[in-house]
């Protein structure tokens, strides 16, 4: 399982169901093993967050993308996130937008 395959269809997918993919794309691929439970949490409240307007269709743009990596950036001591993470998570954001 890759990352667009984990964004697919998201905005009209179940809450566990997201959970249980996100269990899985952490399971099965390489890069994102080392994601522990804070940072599946984090991304769990974006989708969360962003979930209403991907099932309206509406696109996530590249400034509310920028904001929220300067969020998370900004406070990525508190939520336990390194650089790599930063990366693969702002690589998350913008697989949003490629359903």
């Amino acid at each position: 399982m890759d990352m667009q395959d984990f964004t697919k269809n998201l905005g009209h997918t179940l809450d566990r169901d997201i959970k249980m993919r996100l269990n899985k794309l952490v399971r099965e691929n390489y890069r994102y093993q080392n994601w522990d439970e804070s940072n599946k949490k984090v991304v769990l409240d974006l989708v969360k967050k962003f979930k209403p307007y991907l099932r309206k269709g509406i696109k996530i743009s590249d400034r509310t993308i920028q904001k929220e990596t300067y969020h998370l950036y900004q406070n990525r001591l508190k939520l336990g996130l390194t650089e790599e993470d930063l990366k693969d998570i702002k690589e998350f954001l913008k697989n949003l937008n490629n359903k």
